[in-house]
């Protein structure tokens, strides 16, 4: 799609995301933060911001300053946030934060060390922001650059309109959704993961993630202030030692690239075997984590009817499962997820 194509979609999500997922109101003060790629949309954000009767202001973070400050910077103060910063966040009521590619997990442009360390502020920025109250969205097509197109094999463009199209989807309509899905993947329940031959048994366990697009009172009380645009999830961790079995990824977006099909067997929690088309890029990623710790922590079920696998959301479709934990982060398509007895996904369809 050519970039002067983006300009109507970038309007719509403006409009959505300010009234349906930040709900800001006239009198209100708006905070736009973009780099370079997303300076189009935070234009059109900046002004439907000002057109609803808000104060809004706009940051710039420069790409390649960022990416020689990272390699310049003084250790001390590499990733840490200053009391202008603060301040910003402290006198801003809704948050909108569009990213870099550089920050992406597929971006080649920082090494992963020097990824994490610029990014250290991350638990100090959302302390800051819960005790400010404000309501908050990041926009993922900010990740999309050359790299992560490159590995999906689609031009820029086209993941970024796919994405933002998805950040179009019906919000109530997927808290519908999660309202039905969400109960099921209770603390402590026995999960399966069936599709084909395979399945694997797991065990649910720990906190409850639900995303979505939308930023209520209710997410505010429990500091989950910051949406993720285009929304679309339930997710509960998962007792690393309880998996057995086996199951099918397909078509996984990694940081080495997209493993069309990856087979893994667990038992006891441990990844004991695995086969793919891939050999060498799975291999790859399995080197990175110690053989005891190649264990699946989280289950997520995809709840977006409008986004489409292969533009690098696959997690938020609707119907999907993404397994993570154990090396990297796959998706189990058109499988059927029985937790406790009752069917949460049939074939890859949500219950009605």
């Amino acid at each position: 799609m050519p970039k002067d194509l983006l300009g109507p979609l970038y309007t719509k999500v403006a409009k959505k995301v300010l009234t349906e997922t930040l709900h800001v109101q006239k009198g209100e003060s708006v905070t736009l933060e973009a780099w370079d790629n997303g300076l189009p949309f935070a234009r059109r954000a900046l002004a439907e911001a000002r057109a609803l009767g808000c104060t809004a202001v706009m940051i710039y973070e420069d790409e390649a300053a960022y990416v020689e400050g990272v390699r310049r910077s003084p250790a001390e103060s590499l990733g840490a946030m200053g009391k202008n910063e603060y301040g910003l966040l402290s006198g801003t009521d809704a948050y909108i934060f569009v990213p870099g590619q550089a920050l992406g997990a597929y971006s080649r442009t920082l090494k992963p060390d020097e990824r994490e360390r610029s990014t250290r502020y991350n638990s100090s920025w959302y302390d800051a922001a819960e005790k400010a109250g404000l309501r908050g969205a990041r926009l993922s097509f900010g990740y999309v650059g050359k790299d992560m197109a490159g590995f999906l094999g689609k031009r820029v463009s086209d993941v970024v309109a796919a994405q933002l199209d998805g950040a179009l989807a019906d919000f109530g309509g997927i808290t519908r959704s999660a309202e039905r899905v969400a109960p099921l993947l209770a603390d402590g329940a026995d999960a399966e993961v069936a599709s084909g031959r395979n399945s694997l048994r797991l065990s649910l366990r720990g906190s409850l993630t639900v995303e979505d697009g939308v930023v209520d009172d209710n997410d505010r009380k429990v500091g989950d202030n910051m949406a993720y645009v285009p929304p679309g999830f339930a997710s509960r961790d998962v007792d690393p030692g309880s998996a057995n079995g086996r199951v099918t990824l397909t078509s996984s977006l990694t940081r080495f690239g997209v493993v069309g099909r990856a087979d893994l067997e667990f038992k006891d929690g441990n990844l004991v075997a695995w086969e793919s088309d891939k050999e060498a890029t799975v291999k790859r990623l399995l080197d990175l984590v110690p053989p005891e710790k190649r264990k699946i922590t989280s289950l997520l079920v995809g709840l977006n009817p409008r986004l489409k696998n292969g533009f690098g959301a696959d997690r938020f479709v609707a119907g999907n499962v993404t397994l993570g934990g154990f090396g990297f982060v796959g998706q189990v398509r058109k499988s059927t997820l029985r937790v406790s007895g009752s069917e949460a996904l049939t074939e890859g369809k949500l219950h009605a």
